[in-house]
C-alpha cells in the first residue's frame, strides 16, 4: 500500500534523522570525486551490465502522473513528438508506446548498454522512435533532433544523476529542441527522501549530493534549487511541488518515507 500527497514543505525529520544528517558532514576527497565524474559513464554502463533490464519497474504510472503527455494535444488525433531525457532500458518509453499509438519519441541515454538494450526490445521501431547515446551535459541534441520540434521533454529520475554544477547545462541543451509554449515534465529525487537518509558516512559528495556503493551518484532536489535551475536557463515555472509518499510493507511492519520533487516547466 502507499499513501500520497503533494505540497510545498519539506519532510519533517525525526530527531534521530537530524543528529545523523548533522553528523555526517565529511566530503569525499577531491581526488575520488574527480575519478567518479570521469567515471560516471562507465559506472552507468556497468550498472546496466549487472542488471540488464530487469532493475527499474515500467512505469506504467507515467501517463497518470503527466496528463500533459495527452493534454497538450490541440485535437485528438495530433501526432505528438516526445523527447524521453534519460530513457535508461525503455521503461517509460514502451509503455508509453504502446498507451499511446499517435506518438514519436526520440529517446537518449548516457549509457552505451542502455541504448542497446533498447534496440533489442521487440517493442523498438525505428518508424515509432529514434533512440541514441547522448552525453546531456556536452552532446548537442540538435545532431540528432531538429530544433524547436519537441512538444513534450520528460527528465525523470535523470538529473539527480548528475553533477550539480553541470546540471543546467542539459537544460540549456533540451531548450533549443523545445517547440515555444511546450514543457518539461520533470520527477526526481527531493530532499530527505528514504534514500538520502540511508547513505553510510563517507558518501557525501556535497551538498545534498551522494555517491552509491556502485559510483552512481544521487541528488535530492529542494524545490528552490530546482526552480532557480530552470528559470536562469529561461524557462518559466507551471507546477513545482513534493511528492509526499509513504510506502507501507505491512509483511515486514515498515513504513518508508519518498519523497519526490514532480514539477512543469515551460519554455515561452
Amino acid at each position: 500500500g502507499a499513501f500520497q500527497r503533494k505540497g510545498h514543505s519539506t519532510r519533517i525529520l525525526s530527531p534521530e534523522e537530524v543528529e545523523r544528517l548533522a553528523k555526517d558532514q565529511v566530503l569525499v576527497s577531491e581526488f575520488k570525486q574527480l575519478k567518479l565524474e570521469k567515471e560516471a559513464q562507465k559506472n552507468w554502463d556497468l550498472f546496466y551490465k549487472r542488471n540488464s533490464t530487469n532493475f527499474f519497474k515500467d512505469r506504467h504510472w507515467t501517463t497518470r502522473e503527466f496528463e500533459e503527455l495527452k493534454a497538450c494535444r490541440e485535437f485528438a488525433d495530433q501526432k505528438l513528438t516526445i523527447l524521453e531525457a534519460g530513457c535508461g532500458v525503455g521503461n517509460c518509453l514502451f509503455p508509453l508506446l504502446e498507451e499511446d499509438l499517435n506518438i514519436f519519441v526520440y529517446a537518449c541515454d548516457f549509457s552505451p548498454r542502455a541504448v542497446e538494450y533498447v534496440k533489442k526490445n521487440s517493442l523498438y521501431s525505428t518508424e515509432r522512435c529514434k533512440v541514441f547515446q547522448c552525453d546531456l551535459t556536452k552532446d548537442d541534441l540538435l545532431e540528432n533532433i531538429p530544433a524547436d520540434s519537441v512538444d513534450v521533454v520528460t527528465l525523470i529520475f535523470v538529473l539527480s544523476a548528475i553533477h550539480p554544477d553541470k546540471m543546467h547545462l542539459v537544460l540549456k541543451n533540451i531548450y533549443k529542441v523545445l517547440k515555444p509554449g511546450k514543457c518539461v515534465l520533470f520527477r526526481d529525487y527531493g530532499l530527505y527522501d528514504h534514500a538520502m537518509l540511508r547513505f553510510k558516512s563517507g558518501s557525501k559528495l556535497g551538498e545534498n549530493f551522494y555517491v552509491r556503493q556502485d559510483g552512481t551518484r544521487a541528488y535530492f532536489f529542494t524545490e528552490e534549487f530546482l526552480s532557480q535551475l530552470f528559470k536562469s536557463e529561461g524557462y518559466e515555472q507551471v507546477v513545482n511541488e513534493y511528492v509526499h509518499r509513504e510506502t507501507v510493507n505491512r509483511k515486514e511492519d515498515l513504513r518508508v518515507p519518498r519523497v519526490f520533487l514532480q514539477s512543469k516547466f515551460q519554455k515561452p
